[in-house]
């Protein structure tokens, strides 16, 4: 059986606040991240290869 997007395990930064701010939750899976809009998550996710998620991070992470 593949992964739904109704299966994902989402998650949001630990640095993300409760007031509603502009924030994105990830989910990780196998072969790919999902990121999508935490405010509305009707609209569709968006994936991402490992390699090319790791190097977002470590380019807004400053590293």
């Amino acid at each position: 059986m593949g992964c739904g997007i109704a299966e994902l395990v989402w998650f949001k930064s630990t640095h993300s606040g409760t007031q509603g701010d502009d924030c994105v939750e990830v989910a990780i899976v196998e072969k790919a991240v999902y990121v999508r809009d935490s405010k509305d998550v009707s609209r569709p996710a968006f994936t991402v290869g490992h390699a090319s998620w790791a190097r977002f991070v470590r380019f807004v992470s400053g590293c």
